[in-house]
């Protein structure tokens, strides 16, 4: 079942609707991995992890997106935060048991979905919407209707396949200034709805899309890889570093000998003795006096 995990982005000739299909498998493995998440906690991941990648394609711009749900349940966190090379990256908190077959509500409790769209040129957006509805698909789809007012879809898909766990979904959305009519919206959603999860997460893309909608004109389009891809580094940990107040760093250093900086997204340590520490404090020194 090994793939690349990848976006492909679709047109239907003879309504004014657009969709997305992405198999994100391998990339909701490496998010999970090296994580003691319960079970219900890696698929809201992966059901996180599907939406933002088709929420980015929506979005025509250079930048970053974050989906994050907080709340005062046992998962306090979870977030996806991606951008529009559908480079990827998770991680959740728990502070508390999560039972097998937890709901979105029974894991999050009261909460919000957060969207923050950072784009690299212009301003930053930010949408916020209560847990309305009772899973993360019903949330989004309530926020793309009071956000943009298009009526949209998402169909978000965790499971297991050929003895491998899969993550895939598909979305779609009325396009912008065009009026598609209900009846024709409704009827591509509920032949998308048919859509088995092990279909969306072993067969090609176009296989899917045929399976779907072999009675209508579908465009689609060139592929987009997604990946997951921390942007964690050495140098990104030292300028944390050398925020802290020296004699928090100092102390320390005095008791343990060194800093160990862990990446909670990718797990990747990076290791500070007193030596890196007068270094980086040099080169800020440095830094400082070249400014003035």
């Amino acid at each position: 079942m090994s793939h690349q995990d990848q976006m492909h982005r679709y047109l239907f000739e003879n309504h004014a609707v657009r969709g997305e299909l992405v198999n994100v498998s391998d990339t909701w493995q490496k998010i999970i991995e090296g994580h003691d998440y319960p079970q219900p906690v890696q698929q809201l991941l992966g059901e996180l992890l599907v939406a933002t990648s088709l929420l980015t394609a929506t979005l025509k711009f250079d930048g970053d997106i974050t989906v994050q749900l907080q709340g005062d349940g046992a998962l306090n966190l979870a977030v996806i935060n991606g951008n529009n090379r559908q480079e990827m990256r998770g991680v959740a908190r728990t502070q508390g048991e999560i039972a097998e077959g937890s709901t979105l509500k029974e894991m999050v409790g009261n909460g919000y979905l957060v969207i923050t769209i950072s784009p690299e040129q212009g301003e930053r957006y930010q949408g916020v919407v209560g847990l309305e509805g009772d899973t993360l698909a019903a949330c989004l789809e309530d926020y793309f209707m009071r956000s943009e007012q298009l009526p949209t879809r998402l169909f978000l898909r965790t499971g297991e396949a050929e003895g491998q766990k899969g993550a895939g979904g598909i979305l779609l959305q009325v396009l912008p200034a065009q009026d598609a009519s209900t009846d024709d919206f409704t009827h591509l959603a509920t032949l998308t709805e048919t859509i088995k999860t092990e279909e969306l997460i072993t067969l090609p893309a176009n296989e899917v899309l045929w399976r779907l909608y072999h009675q209508e004109e579908v465009t689609v389009y060139d592929p987009q890889d997604v990946l997951f891809k921390c942007t964690c580094s050495r140098e990104r940990c030292g300028e944390v570093l050398r925020t802290l107040p020296q004699s928090e760093v100092d102390e320390i250093l005095a008791e343990d000998g060194e800093i160990d900086m862990n990446c909670d997204y990718c797990g990747s340590h990076y290791v500070y003795d007193a030596i890196d520490i007068a270094a980086i404090r040099n080169d800020s020194a440095t830094g400082s006096e070249q400014v003035h």
